[in-house]
């Protein structure tokens, strides 16, 4: 008789989610279908691994998919854990009859118009949002809420294609092309906050709010980006608040959820949360380490097991409450760049408790996981915001990295300090694009 068939889409070469604690190896047959640069954190119990070039790509993964079908069984779940992935997943699910997320229930945290109707709808504050399938489309709406306006793709993740236009004069830069929508919206100029998490269904089961340090955009511009949990009290409680409403205008299903808001924390009421975008995974960058590390939650299992149709894990809060925070250090030249330096910043006081960095030698991939293929990352813990943020400033001061971009050479040197953008004061990341999405 054979064992029951889990396939897993996959593209981190970190160890972000720890797939054969999830799903015992021996009990199911477990195949991977991942990217070249994921390839080598497949577990090696599993059954088969198949290397595609992309792991979004809806008809090369069905094919793929139906080979395994026929070599191991039809598949009992389809599942992925990125979110570039997760509509694909759901596809390919729903197509073989498999328990787990409907794409139904996906499309509105992908979709950014789709998301911020329904939040609206929900009463929340949201940012004045249109479509901008041409530059017209834009000065249209500038007309009305005025300059500067963000443009960006209706689903994308990691900033990828976001412009800021100051004026009419920038959107010649603007990526306008019928086969990918973009939307325009208002910009905000408060501090963006990001809320990490598991939604039940009805409730938070658990989350923290973290305030970001410099901006996700400027990150792709060469800048540091850093995080650092919140311990204000009142914006707790208004992030809490509006987290729970907006989740619920969303779905009814359990879903991990990454979830990115303004916060106008001298708002004369009281702290004043808008809504940004969310998505229906786990957070980027260094967020599934310090949740394991620090709060002893690995969100990762959370949505593996919804994907599989289970109930998430218990929340249990770690016995002694901590404040987390993390930080990354942009390449130090166009990937794939060959690293030729780099300071290492664990054991200094104040600064991480954990490191992930490459050594001289070392490849940078040109990678679609583009806040794990970066010059440095690094992670906090704390006893509150303030120690923590100091730790991320300092980090951010003083680490250095160089490299020299592969094809070119010496002619493609460069480097990365903490002049390159130093994770200051928080919020000056405006509020210029999604987060960590």
């Amino acid at each position: 008789m054979r064992r029951p068939h889990v396939v897993v889409l996959h593209r981190w070469r970190a160890d972000y989610a720890h797939y054969d604690r999830y799903v015992d190896h021996e009990a199911y047959t477990v195949t991977y279908v991942t990217t070249e640069v994921g390839a080598t954190a497949v577990p090696a119990p599993a059954a088969e691994v198949v290397v595609v070039p992309a792991t979004d790509d809806l008809a090369r993964i069905r094919k793929e998919v139906d080979a395994l079908a026929a070599r191991h069984g039809a598949p009992r779940s389809v599942v992925a854990l990125k979110e570039d992935d997760l509509l694909v997943a759901a596809q390919v699910a729903l197509e073989w009859n498999c328990r787990g997320r409907h794409p139904s229930e996906l499309l509105p945290f992908r979709d950014k118009q789709l998301m911020t109707a329904a939040v609206a709808r929900a009463g929340l504050a949201v940012q004045p949002t249109a479509p901008a399938p041409h530059a017209a489309a834009v000065r249209d709406f500038a007309r009305i809420h005025g300059w500067p306006v963000v443009v960006k793709p209706v689903a994308s993740s990691s900033s990828e294609g976001v412009v800021v236009a100051a004026d009419e004069r920038d959107l010649d830069t603007v990526p306008f092309a019928e086969d990918r929508p973009l939307i325009a919206q208002a910009h905000n100029p408060h501090p963006v906050h990001h809320v990490d998490g598991v939604f039940d269904g009805r409730e938070l089961l658990c989350w923290k709010a973290s305030r970001y340090l410099d901006s996700c955009l400027g990150f792709r511009h060469g800048s540091t980006l850093g995080s650092v949990e919140e311990d204000r009290a009142e914006v707790v409680a208004a992030v809490g608040d509006f987290a729970l409403r907006a989740l619920r205008a969303l779905t009814s299903s359990p879903t991990p959820f990454h979830l990115e808001v303004f916060v106008d924390a001298q708002a004369p009421s009281g702290p004043r949360v808008t809504f940004l975008e969310v998505g229906a995974r786990v957070g980027g960058a260094e967020i599934p380490y310090v949740w394991r590390e620090v709060h002893g939650y690995d969100l990762m299992e959370a949505a593996f097991r919804i994907a599989l149709g289970e109930e998430p894990p218990p929340w249990a809060p770690a016995p002694r409450a901590e404040t987390a925070g993390w930080l990354l250090a942009p390449a130090p030249a166009a990937r794939p760049c060959r690293i030729t330096g780099v300071i290492p910043m664990t054991g200094r006081r104040p600064g991480p408790y954990a490191e992930e960095l490459l050594r001289p030698g070392d490849v940078l991939p040109a990678a679609d996981a583009y806040y794990e293929h970066v010059g440095g990352r690094f992670r906090f813990r704390g006893p509150d915001s303030a120690a923590v943020q100091a730790a991320v400033e300092a980090t951010a001061r003083d680490f250095r990295v160089t490299g020299e971009t592969c094809e070119t050479g010496a002619a493609g040197a460069g480097d990365v300090t903490g002049a390159a953008g130093a994770a200051g004061a928080a919020g000056a990341a405006g509020a210029t694009s999604g987060g960590t999405r």
